[in-house]
């Protein structure tokens, strides 16, 4: 019997019994002719760890006695067991994939599927093994109610929205001493994790702590099924969204997607415990530093140069703000950056994929360490999100942070906003579902035969003719934007026509041949891109002239706000690729 009370009396590892088939890149169970039943842990047949959180992975021993006591502890959150899955969704496949029809993936190609570039592959990494452990890692989930702030789940058919906090709530045994042990914490780190509809490419965006928003009313179940509204606030730190005033991370959902114009699919929550487990489990991560640090808040000395780093180390690395660039949270931003960069190239490598024990620790420490919203608190569910996010390559994912600017309205800066130009404009990308990397996936002469359309001559705007059309759905946006058009655009010669037949998605601009001049001055004024613009015929407008047909659509944020995306991030703005090694200043 092996130290966990789980093994047979041959003492064999169960980890060592998980073999990667270099067919299929799956680990299957293998046993000796000689072996009994897997010993793979089970919720029933196994001893109970204290606290009822779950059994210790294959191949994973506690460091300290007191570690197994450590929970998780998230604002609003609630325990529940999820649905186990049916028997037969997991364990040893029935058929031998060598004689399955077709030819079967390459070894590197099925481990590309199973690496991703985001948090969620550490809940999915060991999630191939057997039924008994799907129905282990099940009970190790721990799950907080949307409260409907999301979309109700990820489809594999559109772009996928994933907010990635971490709190700074003191919770769990080794974890005094950091600060404020009173405090219900904060969304200290936030990231939005935008991943492409075509799964080309994907931009990881960090939302700072002391920038200025508006928390929205929050409406949260109560443990008792009620439902509270938890009031909102104005001007306030971004941080406030969690925690604060009982908000959970529902909360911080809505205000992301008030701040940003796009709505969230699903989120998770990472503590303390979380990074010093996780960067254990993937064996340590690798960080550089330019310069030596000795931050006494954050507990960090390291000397300039490479480190490989874990457990507290790894904590004090993405806590330290004082020891680099400006002392601030921006600066604190990108070092955290860093070390989810240098942790994503970790699990990608073959050190970690061919590794049954690193996986299985990595399955067991992310179920552990991480909270996640009720609609994916499912290992079958977790996989399949994983497997989508798998198809993403590495290169094209990029880390950037809300452009924002001091807040105006102090003397003694100490809190940013959003930039009002260069974050709409960065969000409208990431709502047009661009990448702030070169990823070019539409047909040459397509893309060619559009981007020619904003190609010539425009003419002046007061020879612009337009009727304008609300096809947004937004009450009031052709009148608005008629009013904008004729005082700031010059574009005298409009008229809003009222609603459309229907409500559109995109907003779109007909024109005839001889109008071409006209719709790129209108394109150039408006923000539209060259899809936005479709030749065809003009319609006539009230005086019998010829006029073009705006049709606003569900684009429109409003008047004088760029309707569709630049191909290019805005100038200046900071971005890393997650395949880049960067040592920190």
């Amino acid at each position: 019997m092996d130290a966990q009370g789980r093994g047979r009396a041959e003492n064999i590892d169960p980890a060592d019994q998980w073999v990667l088939n270099p067919d299929t890149g799956d680990y299957e169970l293998r046993l000796s002719p000689s072996a009994g039943q897997s010993s793979v842990p089970g919720p029933r047949g196994s001893s109970p760890r204290q606290g009822g959180r779950g059994r210790s992975a294959p191949g994973r021993e506690r460091s300290r006695p007191d570690e197994r006591d450590e929970r998780r502890e998230v604002p609003g959150q609630r325990r529940r067991r999820v649905k186990e899955p049916e028997p037969g969704s997991g364990g040893r496949r029935k058929q031998n994939p060598r004689k399955s029809k077709g030819k079967p993936k390459s070894k590197g190609k099925k481990v590309m599927v199973w690496t991703g570039g985001t948090l969620a592959f550490l809940l999915v990494a060991g999630c191939t093994g057997g039924y008994l452990y799907y129905q282990h890692l099940n009970d190790n989930i721990t799950s907080i109610d949307d409260d409907g702030a999301g979309t109700g789940g990820f489809s594999k058919d559109r772009a996928i929205n994933i907010l990635v906090m971490g709190t700074d709530k003191r919770s769990g045994s080794g974890n005094k001493g950091y600060g404020d042990e009173g405090s219900a914490g904060h969304a200290d780190t936030t990231i939005l994790l935008h991943v492409s509809k075509d799964r080309t490419n994907a931009t990881a965006l960090s939302i700072p702590r002391d920038m200025i928003v508006d928390i929205p009313d929050c409406p949260t179940k109560q443990k008792d099924g009620s439902e509270k509204v938890i009031p909102g606030s104005q001007k306030v730190r971004f941080n406030e969204s969690l925690g604060q005033s009982d908000r959970t991370p529902s909360c911080t959902m809505r205000t992301v997607t008030k701040i940003t114009g796009m709505k969230m699919d699903h989120f998770m929550v990472a503590d303390f415990n979380a990074v010093k487990t996780l960067s254990s489990a993937v064996g340590g991560v690798d960080v550089c530093l330019a310069k030596d640090i000795d931050d006494p808040k954050s507990h960090l000395k390291l000397s300039k140069g490479k480190h490989t780093i874990e457990g507290e180390d790894a904590l004090a690395f993405v806590r330290t703000r004082h020891s680099v660039g400006t002392g601030g949270d921006l600066s604190r931003i990108e070092l955290q950056q860093q070390f989810l960069s240098a942790l994503m190239r970790k699990l990608k490598s073959n050190d970690t994929l061919t590794n049954p024990k690193k996986m299985f620790s990595l399955a067991e420490a992310g179920t552990e360490a991480l909270t996640v919203d009720s609609t994916i608190a499912d290992i079958m569910k977790l996989k399949d999100l994983g497997m989508e996010l798998g198809k993403l390559d590495m290169k094209n994912l990029s880390f950037a942070t809300v452009p924002v600017i001091d807040n105006p309205a102090e003397t003694v800066h100490t809190t940013v906003v959003p930039d009002p130009v260069k974050s709409e404009q960065l969000f409208a990308m990431m709502r047009a579902d661009q990448s702030l990397t070169v990823v070019k996936k539409r047909e040459k002469k397509e893309k060619a035969a559009v981007a020619a359309r904003l190609k010539g001559p425009k003419a002046d705007a007061s020879d612009v003719r337009v009727d304008i059309y609300n096809g947004s759905g937004k009450t009031g946006a052709a009148q608005t934007t008629l009013t904008w058009l004729q005082n700031t655009g010059g574009v005298l010669k409009s008229s809003q026509l009222g609603n459309a037949p229907s409500d559109i998605k995109k907003t779109t601009l007909e024109y005839a041949p001889d109008q071409a001049d006209q719709a790129r001055r209108l394109a150039d004024i408006m923000g539209l891109s060259g899809a936005a613009l479709k030749p065809g015929k003009s319609e006539k407008n009230a005086q019998g002239l010829p006029a073009m047909k705006l049709t606003l659509g569900g684009d429109f944020k409003g008047a004088g706000v760029p309707i569709d995306a630049s191909s290019k991030a805005p100038k200046d703005i900071k971005k890393v690729g997650a395949d880049k090694v960067m040592c920190a200043k």
